[in-house]
């Protein structure tokens, strides 16, 4: 096992005594300007998605005893860069009472359902309801401003907090009235708007007591938190920080705090709180208080919105605490929700499907992955099978909210933890270098300490291993049998299908068919990539015989009528022997069906090795009308021995048709019938001859039409030479819906069976269709990620040839 060299975070076990470094303000307003009112409170987002309120609004606050004039006074708005400068004129008769506001509507959203208290002036500023700068002037003087979120101009040492549809920037209180220093970060908090006209009573009282908790007590021992909607303060040591990458915020526990396991029912020490600023401006380690903070849960987890963030000295130091086993219910995670945790021993990655797209990879403790219930167990006990695997199941984050389909910026970003060198299969034993942070967002979470960017970022808290099989299964014999599925081989492109739609690269270039006629790829360079790997492929599995699955059935294409059926299959054979395979391919049957798919199946063989008797045979019979019809051919090795016969397989798909509540996908009974046509008809034709069953049976190794296939007196040849071998990923789980089944007088002949994991264990960011999705080019033209699944070699001990 390989393992980078990393950078761990400084500062979890140490306190920050100093104080925080906090972006450079300009020059506070006036010190002693000759009106004296304040800004209480700033919200700009009404009538946005998610808002109650229906307008934006500005209130001011009149701290003096005495009644003060608007008389050229104004309201000036600008972005959180400085641009606009928009300007709200007050009405020059009116004035704000002595300890009143003073409530000033602006513009309308499109949303919300309830409108502001009467207010007491009307203008249409459009605010951002995030970031943003209000200003409150007397001609060139300032009386009063705030900076919020991104804000680069503020009062002060820096900005409020960011703002939401259901935030606002509210001036705190201090029991005798709203504080004002002059700093914008601390004079100001986030939580939920609470306009005052001139009618309203009092002045300066905040609407919402501020309760001071430790973060356990702000967790409480239940899913949720009890304290959801109040204002809190507390104190923590920043254990993970996230400025970039949509999280934007940080998490704190406790000071003293880790080390101990903890055990249902017992209160977390660990919190996120959701702040751009405070992402922007702490690091790991960091010692701080945060002050008049609302409580919320969020897609499960709880956490603190917004509030004042300030510097604190003398914490304890925190430590991670070890996980022997991951805690396997929700009652079990909920004490570790928001801490530092560090995972022992070996996990295995058993999902990197998600990889592509969200960052994220799937991992269980030990050094098996989990396996698909019906590839282990009969479908009656599937469901507590199942059960157990979610038990055992966690996925570890990449510390973004990123979509790296559909984020331009993650799309320009490398994706994380994935590259050549680690290619992050699933099966591949994995250990943690580093703490982590146990979250919840949709799912239970590993969380690393800081976005991790790439493959060999220092946040990447795995130490992994290569295990990708430099050639094919060892499985002896005279004579070599594959099944590949070429996952859509298609030498007709969609750019020639009208109205055929694509999937586009990040620069908008079409790669592959979007649900056209034509499957695979969509333009010359789609293809070329495509067919390089399966090439590499197929000529690197030592085989002389090859069942095929997925190739173009070409005549079946309705927009290009009387093309020869195998003409896909004649340019594979062609692209085979120009990159120095030995390649020839069995000529459709004289007969083949009328509603045949656009896929089909298929055979390629040496013709130095081994010679064709008589002319292939295709099944045609009712099962088969939603599937690929089976292909037989009798073959025999060209120096001597016994002859055998493989038929080509591709039942029908689990993704429609008729679901039968067993637990087996769709098309289930489909797939039944299919398996009894098949062996019905293999028994009346070949009754004296060794045959091999071979293909995508689209059935797990438990499943009904497996079995029925064992019940006519079939071996599965793969499970039976290795028991824990897979050529299918799905949904975190691996199982074999490619098999190779052998009758009696076959199995006498098998050397040996095995599987080559070159293709369902890798990323999907690998395979040609997911080529320049991402700034990182993860093509080459070897043969891993040619397809979605993997390929089965078996070797045959011919009688009679010689050695």
């Amino acid at each position: 096992m390989s393992s980078r060299p990393r950078k761990v975070a400084a500062g979890i076990a140490t306190a920050l005594g100093a104080l925080l470094l906090m972006p450079l303000a300009v020059a506070p307003a006036s010190a002693a300007p000759p009106v004296h009112l304040v800004l209480s409170e700033v919200y700009g987002g009404g009538g946005n998605s998610g808002a109650t309120l229906t307008h934006d609004f500005v209130e001011l606050y009149n701290p003096t005893t005495t009644a003060v004039s608007l008389s050229g006074l104004s309201l000036r708005y600008y972005s959180a860069t400085g641009g606009g400068g928009n300007t709200c004129t007050l009405p020059a008769t009116a004035s704000v009472a002595p300890g009143g506001h003073y409530l000033v509507q602006q513009a309308k959203g499109n949303g919300g359902t309830t409108a502001l208290p009467t207010p007491d002036a009307i203008c249409t500023l459009a605010m951002s309801g995030t970031d943003g700068r209000i200003d409150l002037v007397s001609g060139a003087t300032i009386v009063d401003r705030v900076g919020y979120g991104g804000a680069t101009t503020y009062e002060g040492t820096g900005a409020a907090p960011g703002l939401s549809s259901t935030t606002s920037a509210q001036r705190r209180t201090d029991g005798a009235g709203y504080v004002d220093t002059d700093d914008n970060k601390a004079d100001f908090t986030a939580g939920t708007p609470t306009p005052r006209n001139s009618t309203s009573s009092g002045g300066g009282t905040d609407p919402e007591p501020v309760l001071t908790r430790t973060i356990a007590e702000i967790q409480g021992t239940g899913a949720a938190s009890p304290f959801v909607g109040q204002k809190v303060t507390t104190q923590g040591v920043v254990t993970a920080a996230y400025p970039i990458g949509g999280f934007n915020g940080v998490y704190l526990q406790t000071p003293g705090t880790g080390g101990t396991a903890k055990k249902p029912g017992d209160a977390s020490d660990g919190i996120f709180v959701y702040s751009s600023a405070a992402a922007a401006g702490l690091e790991v380690g960091d010692c701080v208080v945060v002050e008049g903070s609302t409580v919320k849960e969020y897609n499960g987890l709880t956490e603190l919105d917004g509030g004042a963030v300030t510097a604190a000295a003398d914490c304890a130091p925190v430590a991670p605490t070890r996980l022997a086993a991951l805690p396997a219910t929700d009652a079990e995670k909920e004490p570790y929700e928001g801490m530092l945790v560090l995972p022992e021993g070996t996990h295995t990655i058993t999902n990197n499907y998600q990889l592509n797209q969200f960052g994220q990879l799937g991992l269980t403790p030990g050094t098996e992955p989990l396996y698909t219930a019906t590839d282990v167990v009969t479908p009656d006990r599937a469901a507590a099978y199942e059960a157990e695997n979610k038990k055992r199941y966690i996925t570890l984050d990449d510390g973004s909210s990123w979509n790296y389909m559909t984020n331009s910026t993650a799309k320009d970003s490398p994706l994380p933890y994935l590259s050549q060198d680690e290619p992050m299969r699933t099966g591949s034993q994995v250990t943690f270098t580093q703490p982590v942070i146990l979250d919840y967002r949709f799912q239970w979470n590993y969380q690393p300490t800081g976005q991790v960017v790439g493959a060999a970022d220092e946040q990447d808290p795995l130490a992994t291993e290569n295990d990708r099989e430099a050639t094919a299964p060892a499985v002896g014999g005279d004579v070599k049998v594959a099944t590949f599925n070429v996952l859509n081989y298609f030498t007709d492109l969609g750019k020639d299908e009208a109205g055929c739609k694509a999937y586009t690269d990040r620069d908008g270039n079409p790669v592959a068919t979007n649900y056209c006629e034509v499957r695979g790829a969509y333009s010359e360079q789609a293809f070329a990539d495509q067919q390089a790997k399966i090439v590499t492929a197929i000529n690197g599995l030592g085989a002389d015989v090859v069942s095929l699955e997925e190739i173009e059935a070409s005549s079946a294409i309705s927009y290009l009528p009387g093309q020869d059926r195998d003409k896909a299959l004649a340019a594979l054979v062609r692209a085979l022997n120009a990159a120095g395979g030995t390649w020839a391919y069995v000529p459709s049957p004289t007969v083949v069906p009328s509603n045949e798919d656009v896929i089909r199946t298929a055979f390629i063989y040496n013709p130095d090795r081994v010679q064709l008797l008589g002319a292939s045979q295709i099944l045609v019979d009712p099962a088969f009308a939603n599937a690929r019809q089976p292909l037989a051919q009798k073959f025999k090795l060209r120096n001597a021995g016994s002859p055998f016969v493989v038929v080509a397989n591709h039942f029908k798909s689990k993704g429609s048709g008729e679901d039968d509540g067993t637990g087996q996908g769709r098309s289930n009974p489909s797939r039944v019938e299919q398996a009894k046509a098949l062996t019905g008809w293999v028994s009346e034709l070949y009754p004296d001859e060794a045959v091999l069953l071979a293909g995508d049976f689209n059935a797990y190794s438990k499943e009904d039409p497996v079995r029925a296939i064992e019940a006519a007196g079939y071996t599965n040849l793969a499970t039976a030479y290795e028991p824990a071998s897979a050529t299918y990923q799905f949904d975190g789980r691996l199982g074999s819906l490619d098999h190779v089944f052998a009758n009696k007088k076959a199995r006498s002949l098998v050397s040996g069976a095995g599987v080559w994991d070159i293709n369902a264990d890798e990323s999907v960011a690998m395979q040609y269709s997911r080529r320049n999705y991402n700034v990182t080019d993860f093509h080459t033209t070897g043969a891993y990620a040619s397809s979605d699944h993997d390929p089965i070699v078996v070797g045959l001990a011919a009688k009679g040839a010689k050695r």
